[in-house]
């Protein structure tokens, strides 16, 4: 249901996007039977597209040539799934979006080699693209994508780090590529360097943001909703913004503690999800959530007058205001 409402704020480009998904799976495809069915298994998984959305909400601020853009939007959603299937393969998940990981489908050797066909994809697709400007941000996208992967590992079930740890992390981890998708938009537009800077800035706000709900949702939505058991995050290793928020109360700490070294059983799973949803950290998190939509919106405050704002607008509230 959420789904089909964020596909509705921009039905309008749904032909556009089927343009895209038709380059997309043009461009998983390889001689490989191995490649070919992990990329499809992957693709088919579905997604938001949410990427490729902003590359065609930022593009229209310029001149709009769906030919030239979707050579932009492509590599962008490239970028995400292969980054998904190494996470997958860093957090040891068997899950996602409700259907096996193609880790979990193969094995851990096709899961990297799949996620690096599909960045190597993402490159050659933006060989399409004359812009110098254009391959130096998605070369430093992807640099700093692959930091933050790094950085996941290093500070992996580690209940004593700083949020500056945590902020940096879902930089490299999520905003750094929505910002890009909305500056590579506005590259591939032609926009005036002043719109491309509010775009980007929009992107990166509006990423934060919506990280920090994905966050929050993995400990107050349901195993079904989520596809995977909620609190997989921390029994995964990986520790958020409500999990630091909580972790100096006496009677969550344990549980998180026994989460993070994989000792938890259903019943105290049950017993962390109930006492985090009824803490002042859930609360703590969505502020923090709510100050970079707000600064997400001022961003589109400043951009020049264009139909396209009320589409960036609802699309943003969607994303700081999400259920699922």
């Amino acid at each position: 249901m959420e789904k089909m409402k964020l596909k509705m704020l921009y039905a309008d480009l749904k032909s556009d996007i089927d343009v895209i998904e038709k380059e997309l799976e043009k461009a998983v495809g390889s001689s490989s039977h191995f490649l070919n069915e992990a990329s499809l298994h992957l693709l088919q998984a579905g997604g938001k597209r949410l990427r490729p959305v902003f590359v065609l909400l930022a593009a229209k601020f310029g001149q709009y040539d769906i030919q030239k853009v979707k050579h932009v939007a492509v590599p962008l959603e490239l970028i995400h799934m292969g980054s998904l299937v190494h996470d997958d393969v860093i957090d040891n998940s068997e899950m996602r979006r409700g259907r096996p990981t193609v880790k979990a489908q193969f094995n851990n050797r096709i899961a990297m080699y799949n996620g690096d066909f599909i960045f190597a994809r993402a490159l050659e697709h933006m060989t399409y693209i004359d812009e110098a400007e254009a391959h130096q941000v998605l070369s430093k996208t992807m640099v700093e994508i692959c930091i933050g992967e790094i950085l996941q590992v290093e500070d992996k079930r580690t209940l004593d780090q700083n949020l500056r740890d945590y902020f940096r992390r879902i930089k490299r981890k999520t905003a750094i590529l929505i910002a890009s998708s909305c500056r590579l938009g506005a590259i591939a537009g032609g926009t005036d360097a002043r719109t491309a800077w509010h775009l980007e800035r929009f992107g990166y706000y509006v990423g934060m943001s919506f990280q920090i709900i994905d966050d929050i949702l993995d400990f107050t939505s349901t195993d079904k909703k989520l596809g995977k058991p909620a609190g997989s995050d921390l029994m995964q290793g990986n520790v958020t913004l409500p999990a630091l928020y909580a972790r100096s109360d006496a009677a969550i700490r344990p549980l998180m503690e026994k989460a993070l070294d994989g000792s938890m059983t259903e019943s105290q799973r049950q017993d962390m999800l109930r006492l985090m949803r009824k803490s002042d950290a859930i609360k703590r998190a969505q502020h923090v959530s709510d100050l970079y939509l707000a600064k997400a919106l001022r961003e589109i405050d400043a951009l020049p007058d264009n139909k396209v704002k009320k589409s960036l607008r609802d699309i943003a509230l969607y994303m700081g205001k999400r259920k699922f």
